[in-house]
């Protein structure tokens, strides 16, 4: 009894996962919103001394209002961008903030990374194009994370090109 079996291929695949960057940790916000809501309810509780107690409604008001606008922002950030490069395909996957994921694949031999700057004030837009469709990518990184991202996109579908298999 002879066994055959055939060696078992990896693929080189290179896999980028995008985030937005989200500058206040954690940590940070409980420390920022703690001294917010010290000092709106300092100058609350001084108002209300001198008579004028509407006025520490407001600061409260003024405090959830931080807060939301916090919470909101910090929702945002959850969406990333998943990049799978390998040789076979290229695989876009977007996930909402929401949790909605969206996956486009595409094919490696097709695409083409292209870094434009479009707005007058210089900022760039990271775009795939193929076969006459374009998907774009990144809208959350800054101008510098967008170019360093194009750079290290192309040389990843280059090296896919190159070693795929026929």
């Amino acid at each position: 009894m002879t066994e055959s079996s055939s060696p078992v291929q990896a693929t080189p695949q290179t896999q980028f996962i995008l985030h937005p960057h989200r500058s206040l940790s954690p940590r940070g916000f409980l420390i920022l919103m703690s001294g917010i809501g010290i000092v709106s309810f300092i100058a609350g509780v001084a108002f209300w001394l001198i008579g004028a107690w509407p006025v520490m409604g407001f600061f409260g008001l003024d405090v959830l209002l931080v807060y939301w606008a916090f919470k909101a922002n910090y929702r945002s950030g959850r969406a990333y961008e998943v990049v799978d490069v390998t040789p076979a395909v290229l695989t876009l996957t977007r996930v909402s903030a929401k949790g909605r994921s969206e996956k486009i694949e595409i094919n490696p031999y097709w695409a083409r990374v292209q870094l434009a700057t479009d707005h007058p004030d210089g900022r760039t837009s990271l775009r795939i194009v193929a076969q006459g469709r374009t998907w774009l990518l990144g809208q959350f990184l800054n101008d510098d994370e967008r170019t360093e991202f194009a750079e290290a996109l192309r040389e990843a579908l280059q090296r896919a090109r190159l070693t795929a298999q026929f």
